[in-house]
């Protein structure tokens, strides 16, 4: 009898030894998953908090070209763009645009394949060849780019732009070195030459520079839509808005294009701008 019990009391030592092990294993399991639910929830907090990596800040290089562009390509930077139409304003007065819509398909035409692209062209030549220090090809050049205007009044309008351009340049943000390039070309600088010239001189890159000038060139020509058709701020907006795509994909081009990829085929454009110097009313110079 008394080995029974020791046998039985044994038994239910060894049953309390398990579901002692049992619950203590059950119990550490439950910390590690808390911890682990714990751990991950604060590493999400955190990496949520956080937000995105960080990215580099601007150099001084990249920041003094982004303010000269602005700067530069601005309305308010005093070339007199605001007196010229390139032609738009016969446009309106024979009826090929009347209204946003056309306005904005008249100037892709006109950006992508016709003065647009080709002042883009110049610009880019004329940039490398600054920055190639190749004075024989930036006169080349500027003498083709001033042989390639169509019209009397487009040359007035490009020419007197570039003059400005360069005029101002010197005087309010000279560098070493503009004086000397400038005078390599040997004549009259258009307005793309102009600021492909004073970019390269002032070190700023290529890319960034054409997809100023052709933004601004296209602003330009906004503006004189806008009073001659006329039409709203908020319609001017939503043409510049349309022709984002035609600006970005016109840059691309005019970088890798070649001088014997130019070319134009807005005859019509062309015409505008011969026929605006007859028109009996004027409010722009071209």
């Amino acid at each position: 009898m008394p080995r029974q019990r020791m046998i039985t009391r044994m038994s239910i030592t060894v049953m309390i030894m398990r579901m002692a092990t049992t619950t203590i294993m059950a119990m550490i399991t439950t910390i590690m998953i808390t911890t682990t639910v714990i751990t991950g929830t604060r590493m999400l907090m955190t990496t949520n908090s956080a937000g995105p990596p960080a990215r580099a800040a601007m150099t001084d290089a990249e920041t003094a070209a982004l303010y000269r562009l602005m700067t530069w390509l601005s309305p308010a930077f005093p070339v007199g763009g605001f007196s010229y139409s390139s032609g738009i304003e016969w446009t309106v007065e024979a009826g090929d645009i009347v209204d946003a819509s056309s306005l904005k398909e008249w100037l892709a035409a006109m950006l992508s394949d016709g003065s647009g692209f080709c002042d883009g062209v110049f610009l880019a030549q004329a940039h490398r060849a600054v920055a190639a220090d190749d004075d024989r090809a930036l006169r080349e050049v500027a003498e083709l780019a001033a042989a390639f205007v169509p019209s009397r009044e487009r040359q007035l309008e490009t020419t007197t732009q570039g003059r400005a351009f360069i005029e101002i340049a010197r005087a309010a943000w000279d560098c070493d070195g503009l004086s000397q390039i400038i005078a390599q070309c040997d004549g009259a600088i258009v307005y793309p030459v102009a600021v492909g010239i004073v970019s390269a001189a002032h070190a700023i890159p290529l890319e960034p520079a054409l997809h100023a000038f052709l933004h601004a060139l296209v602003s330009n020509w906004i503006s004189a839509g806008s009073r001659l058709i006329p039409l709203g701020q908020t319609d001017s907006q939503r043409v510049l808005a349309a022709l984002e795509q035609s600006v970005s994909e016109t840059a691309k081009r005019a970088i890798a294009a070649k001088l014997d990829d130019l070319g134009s085929a807005t005859f019509r454009a062309d015409l505008a701008s011969l026929r605006h110097e007859t028109q009996y009313t004027r409010l722009f110079r071209s």
